[in-house]
């Protein structure tokens, strides 16, 4: 199957400053997705729109978001965290062991449940693109460029007021393959006016 593992050690509060300016929250997501081209999986921080569900949850809250072809989307939500859900998960287990119930992860083995090929490429997302930028005439350009040759097309895009040799830019794409942006960045890092790493983070508009 495919997967995709990213943590949140490249996230700085400028993203999540700069993520509310623009109508999203920034939110640790484990997603598995059914498609036509096989089984998806990522666990990733993505930018939600911060009216949704996801968005406006807060603390140690969890949540787990359902969509059925008959169903249409079931939202569940619930403390997920702190010494009283703690306590509450570990003796529901406890009662269970005592009980004698043994009930499967997925309500039936592990060796019952049908195979799903893996999707070779992920569903294509909008991404957001934070880039520190030399301050010098045709930067810009050359970002675009890169982007462009890659096929990933800017949807918008957002320069703060700076101190430093370098500008922060902030760039939301159209839709794009995740293979096209990891193409994109590797062309940024060879433009000569991109200093460091670009982070991107997937928007998922949930």
């Amino acid at each position: 199957m495919t997967w995709v593992l990213q943590g949140i050690q490249r996230i700085a509060i400028d993203d999540i400053r700069h993520a509310a300016d623009m109508g999203y929250r920034i939110k640790l997501l484990g997603v598995a997705q059914r498609t036509g081209r096989g089984l998806e999986q990522r666990m990733t921080p993505c930018l939600v729109p911060a009216s949704s569900p996801l968005g406006q949850l807060e603390g140690g809250t969890n949540m787990v978001v359902i969509e059925g072809d008959a169903v249409e989307q079931v939202v569940l939500r619930g403390p997920g965290a702190g010494e009283g859900p703690t306590a509450s998960a570990v003796l529901g287990d406890i009662c269970d062991l005592a009980r004698g119930l043994r009930i499967a992860t997925f309500g039936q083995p592990a060796t019952t449940l049908q195979e799903i090929p893996a999707a070779q490429t992920g569903l294509p997302a909008p991404y957001y693109l934070r880039l520190a930028l030399q301050d010098k005439p045709g930067a810009l350009a050359k970002v675009a460029a890169a982007l462009g040759d890659a096929g990933v097309s800017i949807d918008r895009m957002r320069q703060y007021g700076h101190s430093e040799p370098t500008a922060p830019v902030l760039i939301v794409t159209h839709k794009c393959t995740s293979a096209m942006l990891d193409t994109a960045t590797e062309a940024l890092a060879k433009t000569g006016v991109v200093a460091g790493d670009p982070v991107a983070l997937r928007i998922e508009e949930l």
